[in-house]
This record gives C-alpha cells, sequence and structure tokens, in this order.
C-alpha cells in the first residue's frame, strides 16, 4: 500500500454475489468500467472470491468482492459456496445478482435471508434485461421482494441501468456523521498530542504501520498537532514542550517504558485501544483481558492477526504474547495461532483469544470475529488491551475515553 492510497479497511466493501452464469463478474466489470473479472459463458469460471480496491464513481474508494456461484456442484463446489457464504462476514453493501430469465432462486433466497439476518444493505439486481424488454411487468413476481426499493433491473451487457445502480449502491453508504472516529473525539483543535513510535527489528523499513497512519491522519482531521518519537527520546521531548500535552499515544510493545514516563497527570493510551473502540467492542475486549487472571495450566489460547507479514525472531504475536502470559500469570499455557483472512470456525477449544488491533480488517470483519467468539463464549481481547492489564495500566489507559464531555 503506498502512503498515499486509502487502506482497503477503510473502503466501502461492495460484495457481489449469486448463482453462476447470472452475471456476477460480468456486472462487476460493468459497474467499474474496466475488465477486472474473468467473463465466461462456462459456469463456475470465479472459482475463489476476487477483491479489487479502486475508485468507483459516485461512491470513492470501494474494494468489489466478486464470488464463486452459489450453485456450485460437487465437494469442491461446497467449498466454494462456503467462501462465497464468508464473504458476508466483510460485505458493508451486498448486490444479489439474480438472472433475470429465471427469477429467484432456492440459493438465491437463501443467502438473501443471510444478508437480512446479518442486516447489511442490500440491493437485488436483475440481470440480462436486454433479453426482456417487458421485464417490469413480466418478471416482476419472481424477485419475490416486497420493496421496489430493494431491486434493480440492469444490463450488464448494454450497460443499462448500470450508471442507476451506482446511484442506487451510493445511497447505501452510510453517512460520516454515523462513523466512529480513531482518535479525533478525544481531542481539541491545536492539542498537542505525543506519539511514541518504536523502532525495532520488527518496525517495518521505510515507512510506518498502518494505525499509526491512520492516528496521524485523525489526528490532522481534529486540527491537532501530533510529536512522533522514539520511547528513547520521549522523557527530552515531554520537557521540551513545555506545557503538558493533552494525550500521549504509545505502540503497546512499549507501553511499560513508556508508562513509567509519562506523568500520571497525562492521559495516555495506546494505537491498539483506540483501535478497539474504532472498530470492534471496547468493553468486551478489557472483559478479555481481566479473564487472563482465570486462566489454568493447559489452557490454550488462540492468537489471531487480521494481517500476513514477515515473522522476526522477536515477533510480538509469536513470541513476546506468549512469554509475557506465562510470566504473568505462572501458568503453562498453549498457544496456537492464525493470521490473514482465516478465522477459527471452531472456537470452543480456546479459553481465550486474543487479536490484534485489526488495522487491516474492515469493521464488519473484526465485528464478526468478536461476534464469533461471544457465540462460543469464549472471552476475546487484543494486543494493546492484554499488554495494558498484564503492566497494571489498562485503568489509567482506559480514562482518554471519559475525560472529553
Amino acid at each position: 500500500m503506498s502512503l498515499n492510497s486509502i487502506p482497503s479497511s477503510e473502503r466501502v466493501h461492495i460484495g457481489i454475489f449469486g448463482r453462476r452464469n447470472a452475471g456476477k463478474s460480468s456486472l462487476v466489470n460493468a459497474l467499474t468500467g474496466q475488465s477486472l473479472a474473468i467473463v465466461s459463458d462456462r459456469k463456475g469460471t470465479t472459482t475463489d472470491p476476487v477483491l479489487k480496491a479502486m475508485e468507483l464513481l459516485p461512491l470513492g474508494p470501494v474494494v468489489m468482492i466478486d464470488t464463486p456461484g452459489l450453485d456450485d456442484e460437487g465437494d469442491l463446489g461446497k467449498l466454494r459456496v462456503q467462501k462465497a457464504y464468508q464473504m458476508l462476514n466483510k460485505t458493508d453493501i451486498a448486490l444479489l445478482v439474480v438472472d433475470g430469465s429465471a427469477g429467484m432462486t432456492t440459493e438465491d433466497a437463501k443467502i438473501l435471508n443471510r444478508i437480512k439476518e446479518k442486516k447489511i444493505p442490500y440491493l437485488v439486481v436483475l440481470n440480462k434485461s436486454d433479453l426482456f424488454p417487458d421485464h417490469a411487468d413480466s418478471l416482476h413476481g419472481k424477485t419475490n421482494t416486497e420493496n421496489s426499493e430493494d431491486f434493480l433491473w440492469v444490463s450488464a451487457f448494454d450497460k443499462s441501468q448500470i450508471h442507476e445502480l451506482k446511484e442506487r449502491i451510493a445511497r447505501l453508504v452510510p453517512s460520516d456523521e454515523s462513523k466512529r472516529h480513531i482518535v479525533r473525539d478525544l481531542v481539541s483543535s491545536m492539542d498537542f498530542v505525543v506519539l511514541v513510535v518504536p523502532i525495532d527489528k520488527a518496525a517495518p523499513k521505510g515507512r510506518l504501520i498502518l494505525p499509526q497512519q491512520q492516528t496521524i491522519r485523525d489526528l490532522l482531521e481534529a486540527g491537532a498537532v501530533s510529536v512522533t518519537v522514539r520511547e528513547t527520546e520521549l522523557e527530552d521531548t515531554l520537557k521540551k514542550l513545555g506545557n503538558p500535552p493533552a494525550l500521549v499515544i504509545t505502540d503497546s510493545q512499549a507501553f511499560p517504558t513508556v508508562a513509567k514516563i509519562v506523568p500520571d497527570n497525562v492521559l495516555l493510551t495506546s494505537f491498539s485501544i483506540l483501535f478497539a473502540r474504532y472498530k470492534g467492542n471496547l468493553n468486551m475486549l478489557v472483559k478479555g483481558a481481566e479473564f487472563i487472571d482465570s486462566l489454568t495450566d493447559g489452557d490454550t489460547i488462540l492468537i489471531s492477526e487480521g494481517c500476513t507479514h514477515h515473522r522476526q525472531c522477536d515477533d510480538i504475536g509469536t513470541v513476546k504474547l506468549p512469554a509475557w502470559l506465562k510470566n504473568f500469570t505462572g501458568k503453562d499455557l498453549n498457544f496456537e495461532f492464525t493470521s490473514g483472512t482465516e478465522f477459527p470456525l471452531e472456537l470452543d477449544k480456546y479459553r481465550l483469544i486474543i487479536h490484534c488491533g485489526g488495522c487491516t480488517l474492515n469493521e464488519r470483519e473484526m465485528k464478526y470475529r468478536m461476534k464469533c467468539a461471544e457465540d462460543a463464549v469464549v472471552p476475546i481481547t487484543n494486543y494493546g488491551t492484554a499488554i495494558a492489564y498484564m503492566n497494571g495500566i489498562l485503568k489509567r489507559s482506559l480514562e482518554v475515553f471519559s475525560a472529553k464531555p
């Protein structure tokens, strides 16, 4: 990702669902005006979900998700259908593409019900209108939709109603006013905010990691002044500022060191805790951190990351966190690790889940993972919240959320 690119996690994810040969890939190409998806008369051309970040007017930055057909067959086909359903966990707006000549089928109705259960804004897109000039009268009943606002006739072939489809999708995007913020609602214009960013072996070469980039941008939106330092320069920086900063935000790994340096009268939190509030349910993650005290010998802990990266010898997820947990609890614990887009469907064997900040996951997927944990009655927390708890500074780290009226 370039420094000028909008992260995929911050883009509206538009999922395209439907049966084989309903025209999903053709619709993706028609919407984007590009040949992003392979189109063929042969059923099952799309065998895996395809995600493409792009600009789509009038929406702006989006991620288009083209999925396998819902009527795929055989053992491999069942796995492809499962993959398609899993994409609902990433989807902010769902387009159910229906072959206009057939109307709604059992497969279409099944996924539409799932879309409604998940409360995902959606449109039923009746494709191939070019084949049926009188479609409005002859096939309306086949949609099984009660509200005309829920469906739209289009033709991916001759592009009719594609502009109207874009306009309808844009109306489903949540307004900016309803969106959460990372930090801008916690500070005021011209507040000084100190960001503590360690530069060690695990730090990416030549750039900042995504949460740090996004936090700096959010502070700019608030009109606040951000000062970025390593933990080794933090003490001198605080002295040279003259007045105490309104807030100090630290990388989780440096939490213990930073907490000793920052005066008690200065608000302190971490990037990870900010993202816990931004993308999930902070209260649930706090309770998950408190559950660390209840761990016993032989318990298995899942440590999960939303991205894949080259792991260093002192990797926080696979090395540091397990060591800190064993030292804090004094228990003989077992650990399992996942990364990337895969998240276990069966969670019953775990006593605790510790997730990363989820900066590469969109809000819907992060909340899906938390809901999976809740349904399995498995406590869940994240890196920064767990680290703050084990260092006795979690309560202090949460004060920032009650300090600003």
